[in-house]
């Protein structure tokens, strides 16, 4: 476990999996869900796959490979690399085990980076690969609901840039989903949570509809603001657990949709590097 600081937050960054463990602000405020029998995780990294692929098993030129919801990088141990009072950086790399589940050579790094009130999280892939590459990444951070106690009905409001009406995809329950478009719950911008929002699973707008994301507290002010520019973005929170989290998942990438079976590399929202070649993103989280 490493821990960064600055006078306004203290976040703790566990190797395995690269994985944010703790986002304490200077009052002693928890941000981060704290993992637990509800869902035993709090901000996991995924890749190379975002959700699933049908039966857990796609093809890359003709053979196949299983690989499990989300992948593998959740549950590897990760390298540190480098760190300072305001940033750490961690690395993966292929191995002999990750070569059976997925068939490339690759550098994933993933930086925190303190800057005030705000937490970047920096992706890097890198292809060290001698073919092409294709790959996709996401953020699943587990924020505490302002308001909510554990055991009792979920409850929140999320606060969206783009007011206009929304389309998200259609959504069941086993974490699958059709490409079918279904006008967004979204009213003014405003998603309010409940009990039943998520009785068909996370809730996922694609198309790069949106770009900020806000947890509020009861008194309507910023929580957590998420700032992204990935092509989707996903919320969830565990169906009739009446768990006292919202995840809220910059996605760059899409599980299969129900009866794909075409290659890899031609699924929806993959993202492709020749050898050398590398991809770099990030997400903000502000606190306050």
């Amino acid at each position: 476990m490493e821990t960064i600081q600055n006078e306004q937050l203290t976040v703790q960054v566990s190797a395995l999996g690269a994985e944010l463990q703790s986002i304490k602000d200077n009052n002693g405020r928890e941000y981060l869900w704290q993992a637990g029998e509800k869902w035993p995780r709090r901000s996991p990294i995924l890749f190379p796959i975002v959700c699933s692929v049908n039966d857990d098993t796609y093809r890359v030129d003709g053979k196949e490979y299983h690989l499990p919801r989300h992948g593998f990088a959740r549950d590897t141990q990760f390298t540190l690399i480098s760190q300072a009072d305001d940033r750490v950086t961690y690395a993966l790399h292929e191995s002999e085990e990750t070569l059976k589940v997925y068939p490339y050579c690759f550098n994933l790094a993933v930086t925190y980076r303190l800057d005030g009130n705000k937490i970047h999280v920096i992706w890097h892939v890198e292809n060290t690969d001698k073919c092409d590459i294709h790959f996709q990444i996401g953020g699943h951070p587990a924020f505490i609901a302002p308001g909510c106690k554990e055991d009792e009905p979920l409850k929140g409001v999320i606060a969206l840039d783009n007011k206009e009406p929304m389309q998200n995809l259609k959504s069941y329950i086993d974490g699958s989903h059709e490409l079918t478009e279904i006008e967004a719950t979204a009213k003014d911008g405003l998603l309010v949570i409940d009990d039943e929002f998520f009785a068909n699973d996370s809730v996922k707008f694609h198309k790069s509809q949106t770009h900020q994301a806000t947890l509020l507290n009861p008194d309507g002010t910023p929580a957590v603001t998420l700032d992204y520019r990935c092509p989707i973005i996903a919320f969830w929170s565990p169906y009739k657990k009446q768990a006292p989290f919202i995840c809220i998942e910059p996605w760059y990438g899409l599980g299969d949709h129900r009866g794909y079976d075409g290659d890899f590399a031609s699924k929806p929202y993959m993202n492709h590097l020749q050898p050398g070649a590398s991809f770099m993103s990030e997400y903000t989280i502000t606190i306050g």
